[in-house]
């Protein structure tokens, strides 16, 4: 298993109504986890006249009790400084001490 040596925030998107009959969403923080992140696919991405580059990545944490409010699941995200991982799916590690995120990362380009 790698070293957990990387600081990420994981957060959650908070909707709250507008008043307008939509919604206004910000990111509230969960707790820090420390993990370990494993490169994976990249590809390049057009849509609208804009292009984007995406980046698909594996990070490995130590694994969190199913109750906790800190165990990431699908559509939070991790955020190391000015770096967002988007969750895409988690599982548990075959050794049962670990999750392993499936994640994704987006840039402008």
């Amino acid at each position: 298993m790698s070293i957990l040596t990387r600081k990420l925030e994981l957060e959650a998107l908070t909707r709250t109504g507008d008043g307008l009959g939509g919604y206004d969403g910000d990111w509230m923080p969960l707790g820090v986890h420390w993990g370990a992140i494993q490169a994976g696919r990249g590809r390049l991405e057009t849509g609208d006249g804009h292009a984007r580059t995406r980046a698909s990545y594996r990070i490995t944490i130590r694994a969190v009790p199913p109750t906790s409010p800190s165990r990431p699941i699908a559509g939070q995200r991790f955020r190391e400084g000015t770096r967002v991982y988007l969750i895409r799916a988690v599982a548990d590690a075959p050794d049962a001490r670990h999750l392993l995120c499936y994640v994704d990362e987006e840039a402008a380009s």
